[in-house]
């Protein structure tokens, strides 16, 4: 089934990115300043991935983008199957971009490719700097890394270089972006990414 999606979004020039982290890292905060920031310049789409509550698509729904909610129950993660049934109620148009925000979970949704062109996986500076050596099947599938919440850095004990190497043991080629979403700081490279991918 991630096949068949792979197939449909390349068939409609669909960029599709699999949102992953640990709950509260903030994946819902800088998707809606994503979509705030470059709405005008492209066509977003979202899928929300939560075991329970339909607010992050509450939210999302507030910013006039296409939306559909996915509640896994006990499910830790999004399957393939899922997205597929969702992608054909969001009728996604031709060179759209949809962004999934996988359920908050740092294991599970590693061991299930949705179709995605990449997955990004975003990590607060709250959450510790060895995050990447302990869940390193994450940061291993993964093609970029959002460090998120630098704002909050001279509060907290936190070498970002350290937690840099510690992700470049387990793939040394992801891509580093420090962010912080809620001030809107960094975001820049992220959105230049992201233009890079709709453009390549």
């Amino acid at each position: 089934m991630a096949a068949r999606n792979r197939g449909y979004f390349e068939a409609r020039n669909i960029l599709a990115l699999n949102l992953v982290s640990s709950p509260g890292s903030g994946k819902t905060t800088l998707l809606e300043r994503t979509l705030r920031d470059l709405g005008e310049e492209m066509d977003f789409y979202v899928i929300e991935g939560d075991q329970q509550t339909t607010n992050d698509a509450e939210r999302i729904a507030a910013l006039q983008v296409p939306v559909r909610q996915i509640n896994t129950g006990k499910g830790c993660h999004l399957e393939s199957d899922m997205i597929y049934e969702a992608v054909r109620q969001l009728d996604i148009a031709n060179d759209g971009v949809l962004m999934i925000e996988n359920v908050g979970n740092l294991v599970c949704p590693s061991m299930f490719n949705l179709g995605e062109q990449a997955r990004v996986v975003i990590i607060s500076v709250t959450e510790g700097e060895d995050k990447p050596i302990k869940y390193p099947d994450m940061f291993h599938t993964s093609q970029i890394c959002l460090i998120n919440k630098t704002d909050l850095l001279p509060y907290l004990e936190c070498d970002l270089e350290r937690l840099k190497n510690y992700a470049l043991q387990v793939n040394p080629d992801l891509k580093f972006f420090e962010v912080s979403a809620l001030k809107g700081e960094g975001m820049e490279q992220w959105y230049n990414w992201l233009r890079s991918q709709r453009n390549p």
